[in-house]
């Protein structure tokens, strides 16, 4: 029997998309709009995709958002990874209420007092040490800093539901902790791994409080100039860089659903055919003819 939907909850679910996907739609059409006013039609045309290719300023500040959320990404899976291993595999360890605390803190605390007190964090180093010099590295300490806390939850809710005697079991054969590791734990929470690595990395490249106040002359951020940008009135060449990240999002969502998808597939295919494997008769076995033998009863 085919399931109806109620006609509310139909309406509900597609204004709830209208409302989150339409002004994206809006967005890209007008990103094709001849005119150099956005709220005036003036016919269809690719110029500000052209003259996107030719405007050094927001390419720069993309290509260095790209970098910091790369490095910010990666470095946070690395040290997010060993997080969720301590807090997992240890129960207790001297300062592991304070790992905790510190892991789950940039969760709750609002961008702004993080970014003030980052701020002031690089000022005191700078005053005393001569380092670090705000930029790019103060934009990667800063973006691995709340980026952690997002690794170290995904990691450690998967490593928790993992099966730890199939590692041990890996050590009982012979190997190492690092090899038991390596070969048996990483492939288990790999996904988790992949899946907080994106979360950083879409976190970093979106950032604009923090990135604000933790920044320094020549490194603005694509966010950051964006935003300067809005304030003036927005332009199509940003619509059109918009349009372009819009499309590569899309793009790789679609590729990740369907990669997802295969995996799936081929998996239930491996289990079909491990079902037919066992329940087939092993080659050249004869079915015996003969009754199961009968137990010999002692003399009395």
């Amino acid at each position: 029997m085919e399931q109806r939907y109620p006609p509310l909850l139909v309406s509900v679910l597609c204004i709830g998309f209208a409302v989150l996907y339409l002004p994206i739609l809006v967005l890209i059409g007008y990103s094709f709009n001849a005119s150099p006013l956005v709220s005036v039609w003036g016919g269809l045309s690719t110029a500000w995709y052209v003259k996107l290719l030719h405007n050094r300023e927001l390419l720069d500040s993309a290509l260095l958002s790209l970098e910091v959320a790369l490095a910010a990404s990666t470095a946070a899976v690395i040290l997010g990874t060993l997080a969720a291993i301590a807090l997992v595999r240890f129960a207790r360890f001297p300062g592991r209420l304070l790992l905790t605390g510190m892991v789950t803190a940039p969760l709750v605390m609002p961008e702004v007092i993080t970014g003030i007190t980052q701020l002031m964090l690089f000022v005191s180093l700078l005053q005393t040490f001569s380092w670090p010099h705000r930029g790019f590295l103060t934009l990667v300490l800063a973006h691995v800093t709340f980026c952690i806390a997002y690794v170290t939850v995904t990691v450690q809710s998967r490593l928790a539901g993992a099966d730890r005697s199939l590692e041990e079991a890996a050590q009982d054969l012979g190997a190492g902790p690092t090899r038991a590791f390596l070969e048996i734990t990483l492939p288990l929470i790999s996904p988790a791994i992949v899946s907080s690595w994106l979360l950083s990395f879409t976190l970093s490249l979106d950032d604009l409080v923090i990135s604000s106040f933790v920044t320094g002359p020549g490194a603005t951020t694509l966010p950051m100039l964006i935003y300067s940008k809005v304030k003036l009135g927005v332009s199509p060449d940003i619509n059109a860089l918009a349009s372009v990240i819009i499309a590569i999002v899309g793009s790789c969502v679609v590729f990740a659903a369907w990669l997802m998808r295969r995996t799936e597939r081929r998996r239930e295919l491996e289990m079909r055919m491990a079902e037919h494997s066992d329940e087939a008769p092993a080659a050249g076995a004869v079915p015996s003819a003969l009754p199961p033998p009968r137990a010999l009863k002692s003399p009395s």
